[in-house]
C-alpha cells in the first residue's frame, strides 16, 4: 500500500523561503502554500521513490551534461524510477524549489546553502558539481567607476540569497564599505544584468553566464573580481528524501560524478552542451567555462572554509543572525557519506 508524505505546512515552507531571504512568488507559491501533488513524494513502501526531480542551470554545467545525455535515467531505468528535470535560474530559486518539495535535488553556491540552513530549510550539502568563479562586480563599459569604494551611495543590482548578492557583502566588507553605504537593488540576475545596460543601476553583482554575456556582447567591465569570494557549487538534496532514499541518492551521485568526468573529458563538447541548452554563443560559453573548475566533487576543508568566511560576513550584515553557531550550521548542512564512495576526484 502505498505511503503518502503530506507536504510541509504553509507556516513551515513561509518560514523556510522567507527567513533565508527567499520571496516566493507565481505557481511555485501555489504549490508551497496549497501542498498540490507536484509537491508530494511518490513513494512506495520498501521500493524507494517512483521518481526523482533535479534541477538544471547554466551556472551548473554538470547538470545540463547530466540532462542532455539522459545518463541518470538509464542508471534509475531498471527500478521503473522517473527522472524529472526543473529549472533554475539562482541559488535562491533552487532553495525555494526544495524548500517546496518541487525538488529533491537542487545546485547552489556553498554560501548561500548554508543561509538556508541557518534559517531552517531542511536540506544537506552532498556534493561539489564545480570551484566557479562565477560572480564578480560589473560595470558598464563607459563607467567611471574604477574601485569598489567608488560605489559608495552608488546603486548595485543584487539577487538576495545567492552567491553574487554574498559576494557584493563581502566585497564591501573587504573594502571598508557597509551595506548601508550603497543601494542595493533586488533583482533577479537577468533583471540586474538589463537593469545595468539600461543605466538603472551603476554596477551589478552578476552571475555566469549572465555576466560572460554581459562582457561579450556590450563588452561589461569587471569592475571588481576575488575567485576567493566564489563559494563552490554545491549539490542539496532535501532531508527527508535522503533519508528515506539513501540507495537512490548513492545512484544520482554515481551519475552526476560519470556527467562530471565525462565534461573534464571532452572540454570542447561540453562547450557545445552548454551552448545548447543554455542558447548561448560559442564565446560566452568559452567564457563561462575558462573560470570554471570541474576538477572537485567532494566537500572538504577548503570548501568549509569558503563557507565559513561567507557566514562571518552574512552574521555581520544582519543577513543571519548574529547569534547564529556558523560551525553548528556547517555542521549540520554538509554530508560526506555518499561522496566517499565515489572515486575520481578529490
Amino acid at each position: 500500500m502505498p505511503i503518502r508524505l503530506l507536504p510541509p505546512s504553509r507556516r513551515a515552507v513561509l518560514r523556510w523561503a522567507l527567513l533565508g531571504g527567499l520571496a516566493l512568488t507565481g505557481s511555485v507559491a501555489v504549490t508551497a502554500l496549497l501542498g498540490v501533488a507536484g509537491s508530494r513524494d511518490a513513494m512506495a513502501a520498501g521500493r524507494g521513490p517512483s521518481r526523482v526531480r533535479l534541477d538544471y542551470a547554466a551556472y551548473n554545467p554538470v547538470s545540463l551534461v547530466l540532462k542532455e545525455r539522459g545518463i541518470l535515467e538509464q542508471a534509475l531505468k531498471k527500478q521503473n524510477i522517473q527522472v524529472e528535470w526543473v529549472l533554475s535560474q539562482g541559488s535562491n530559486k533552487a532553495l525555494e524549489y526544495l524548500a517546496a518539495r518541487r525538488i529533491d535535488f537542487g545546485s547552489t553556491a556553498g554560501a548561500a546553502a548554508f543561509v538556508g540552513r541557518a534559517n531552517g530549510a531542511p536540506i544537506k550539502a552532498i556534493y561539489v558539481y564545480s570551484k566557479p568563479e562565477w560572480t564578480a562586480l560589473v560595470v558598464r563599459n563607459d563607467s567611471k567607476l574604477r574601485t569598489v569604494r567608488d560605489l559608495k551611495g552608488r546603486r548595485v543590482a543584487a539577487n538576495r540569497g545567492t552567491d553574487p548578492y554574498i559576494f557584493l557583502l563581502r566585497t564591501l566588507d573587504r573594502n571598508g564599505l557597509a551595506p548601508r553605504d550603497v543601494t542595493i537593488v533586488q533583482l533577479s540576475h537577468a533583471d540586474g544584468k538589463t537593469a545595468l545596460e539600461r543605466g538603472s543601476v551603476d554596477a551589478w553583482a552578476g552571475l555566469d553566464p549572465l555576466m560572460a554575456k554581459a562582457e561579450v556582447d556590450s563588452k561589461a567591465r569587471l569592475l571588481y573580481r576575488n575567485p576567493d569570494f566564489n563559494t563552490y557549487g554545491i549539490l542539496n538534496v532535501r532531508d527527508q528524501f535522503a533519508r528515506e532514499n539513501p540507495a537512490t541518492v548513492q545512484t544520482v551521485l554515481r551519475a552526476y560524478e560519470q556527467a562530471r568526468l565525462w565534461a573534464l573529458k571532452n572540454p570542447q563538447e561540453l562547450r557545445k552542451v552548454l551552448m545548447r541548452e543554455a542558447q548561448l554563443s560559442d564565446a560566452v560559453a568559452a567564457r563561462q567555462l575558462q573560470r570554471t573548475d570541474l576538477r572537485h566533487n567532494s566537500i572538504g576543508a577548503p570548501e568549509k572554509a569558503s563557507i565559513l568566511a561567507a557566514g562571518d560576513v552574512l552574521r555581520k550584515s544582519g543577513v543571519i543572525p548574529a547569534s547564529t553557531d556558523a560551525k553548528q550550521v556547517l555542521k549540520d548542512l554538509i554530508d560526506t557519506r555518499y561522496t566517499t564512495k565515489l572515486s575520481g576526484g578529490r
